[in-house]
């Protein structure tokens, strides 16, 4: 039974570093965001849940962006393309390209599109977690979506042209 728990710690942990390299797009700042939110779980006593954790780290995250005074508000009626097309007609084959293309998201987008494309929350659950309205978190998943397309096309185009 202590090799399954400890599967499930690893597991969260996992989960847990995904959701904080999303936020930061940093391979040590999402290690240093993990442990201080694992660090403040422990010391709550507070559930080893995924929500508990995504919470924690957001939090986390949030006060140190303030701190910063780093954090960017952008309006939510950008520009829309009415011919827009699925996501899913991109192949990713290069990581590297999507490295980029993430790093072109504000924090908020690639909290967003990871909580809903990788952990498979539902809009209303991402809105529970980020306490922001379901019509905002919404506007988010399909504006993500939009700029990794648009970045990797103007990439595979650069690429054709070259």
């Amino acid at each position: 039974m202590p090799e399954e728990a400890s599967d499930t710690t690893k597991t969260l942990l996992i989960r847990g570093y995904r959701y904080a390299f999303s936020l930061t797009h940093d391979p040590a700042q999402a290690e240093d965001l993990l442990q201080d939110a694992w660090v403040a779980v422990l010391k709550a006593g507070g559930p080893r849940k995924r929500a508990y954790l995504f919470s924690a780290i957001r939090s986390r995250f949030l006060d140190q962006r303030r701190r910063e005074q780093l954090i960017v508000i952008e309006a939510l009626d950008e520009h829309d393309d009415p011919e827009d097309t699925s996501t899913e007609e991109i192949i990713f084959a290069d990581t590297q390209m999507l490295e980029k293309a993430l790093s072109t998201l504000r924090p908020l987008e690639r909290e967003t599109l990871l909580l809903s494309e990788i952990e498979g929350y539902t809009a209303q659950e991402i809105a529970s977690v980020t306490g922001h309205p379901r019509g905002t978190v919404l506007s988010l998943i399909h504006r993500s979506r939009k700029k990794l397309k648009q970045y990797l096309l103007s990439q595979a185009d650069k690429e054709g042209h070259g």
